[in-house]
C-alpha cells in the first residue's frame, strides 16, 4: 500500500459553458508571461528599453509554438501519419506534445526577425531572456501533470506520481517517477545558476544563453533516460537523449569560442536607449532643480524689491505708506522736529 504519492488531477480541462479551459494551455501561457517579465527586467538592467522584450516576443512565441509542435510531430509521427493515424490531431496542441528543441530553434528564428527589425544583436537579447526561458519551462512542465503524460519508471517512493488507468490510450494505472517535477526543479536551478554566473562573471555575447542551454541539456539527458513513454531509439538511447548530448556539446563549444573572440559584455544592447535614458534623467533633474530653486528666489528677492519700491514711491495711503512715513519721521533730527511750522524762514535776534 502506498503511504504517500502525488495525486494527478481527475481531468485536465474545465468547461466554462461551452468554452474549454485546459490546464496544459494555462501552464504554457503563464510560463510565457513569466519568461517575458523576467527578460524585460534583465533587458532594462543591461541598458535596453522597457517593452522591447515583449515586442520581439510577439515574433518569437508563435515561431516557438510552431517549432515545438513540428519537432514533436516529426519525431513522433505514428499517432498522426502512421497506420490508423489521425493527421488532423497534429493541430491539437492542447492535447500535449511540444518539443523544447524545436521550440527554442524556431523561436530563435522569430527572435532574430524581431531583433533585426529593431537593430538589436540577437546574442544580447538571448542573454537577457535565458533565465526567463528556464523558468517558463519549469512552469510549462506542469501541463504534463494535467495531461498525465511523460512520467517515468514505476516506483514506490513517497513523491511518486499517481497515474490513473485509461485503456483507451493504453495507460496503465500505478505510481511512477514524476519526471515533470524533476525537470521543473532542474529548470529552476538552471535559472538560478545562470543569473548567478551572469552577475559574477559579467557574461555577454550569447554566453548566458549558451550556459542555459548546456545546463538544461545536462539535466534533460538523465531525466529523459527515466521516461517510459514511447520514443525512437538510436544505439539503445532515446532520440531526445542524443539530442541533449549533441546540443550540450554545441553550447559548450560556443561558450568557449565566444569567450576567446569577444570577452566581456556588450557596451550597448539597444541603439539610442542610453541616450533616451540620459535625456529623461536630465529633464527630471532640471525639473526638480527649477521647482526647488524657483521658490527660494521669489522669497529671497521679495524684501529688497519692496524696500526699493517704497523709497521711490514716496508717501503712501495704506499701511505700507504709514510705515514709510514713520520711517521718514524717525530719520529727521531732533532740532528739525522741535521747530514750529513756518519758523524756518527767518531767525530772531
Amino acid at each position: 500500500m502506498d503511504l504517500a504519492f502525488i495525486p494527478s488531477p481527475s481531468t485536465g480541462v474545465v468547461y466554462l459553458g461551452p468554452v474549454p479551459l485546459r490546464g496544459y494551455a494555462f501552464c504554457i501561457i503563464i510560463g510565457v508571461f513569466v519568461g517575458v517579465w523576467l527578460g524585460n527586467k534583465r533587458w532594462v538592467q543591461r541598458g535596453g528599453r522597457s517593452g522591447t522584450v515583449a515586442d520581439i516576443a510577439v515574433w518569437a512565441v508563435p515561431f516557438g509554438l510552431v517549432g515545438g509542435r513540428l519537432y514533436h510531430v516529426i519525431t513522433t509521427y505514428e499517432p498522426y501519419f502512421g497506420p490508423n493515424g489521425h493527421p488532423l490531431d497534429a493541430f491539437k496542441v492542447w492535447q500535449g506534445g511540444l518539443g523544447i528543441w524545436g521550440a527554442v530553434a524556431l523561436g530563435a528564428v522569430g527572435a532574430w526577425i524581431g531583433c533585426r527589425r529593431r537593430g538589436i544583436p540577437l546574442p544580447a537579447y538571448a542573454d537577457a531572456l535565458a533565465p526567463g526561458l528556464a523558468l517558463g519551462q519549469a512552469i510549462g512542465r506542469w501541463g504534463n501533470w494535467f495531461n498525465q503524460e511523460l512520467y517515468g519508471k514505476p516506483t514506490d517512493v513517497p513523491w511518486a506520481l499517481k497515474i490513473s488507468s485509461d485503456p483507451a490510450i493504453g495507460r496503465i494505472g500505478g505510481t511512477y517517477h514524476p519526471t515533470f517535477l524533476y525537470e521543473c526543479l532542474w529548470c529552476i536551478g538552471v535559472a538560478a545558476l545562470v543569473i548567478w554566473a551572469d552577475k559574477r562573471f559579467r557574461l555577454g555575447h550569447g554566453r548566458v544563453f549558451a550556459l542555459y542551454v548546456a545546463a538544461y541539456c545536462a539535466g534533460r539527458a538523465w531525466i529523459e533516460y527515466m521516461r517510459v513513454d514511447e520514443a525512437h531509439h538510436i544505439l539503445g538511447l532515446r532520440l531526445n537523449v542524443w539530442t541533449a548530448l549533441i546540443v550540450f556539446v554545441l553550447a559548450v563549444a560556443y561558450f568557449v569560442i565566444s569567450a576567446k573572440k569577444a570577452p566581456g559584455r556588450e557596451a550597448v544592447v539597444e541603439p539610442g536607449a542610453q541616450e533616451d535614458a540620459d535625456a529623461e534623467g536630465a529633464e527630471r533633474a532640471e525639473g526638480e532643480r527649477d521647482g526647488d530653486g524657483g521658490g527660494k528666489v521669489s522669497v529671497e528677492k521679495a524684501s529688497p524689491k519692496a524696500a526699493s519700491d517704497g523709497e521711490a514711491a514716496g508717501p503712501a495711503t495704506d499701511e505700507d505708506g504709514d510705515a514709510a512715513e514713520a520711517g521718514a519721521t524717525a530719520e529727521k533730527s531732533p532740532e528739525d522736529t522741535a521747530k514750529p511750522a513756518g519758523s524756518g524762514s527767518t531767525k530772531k535776534s
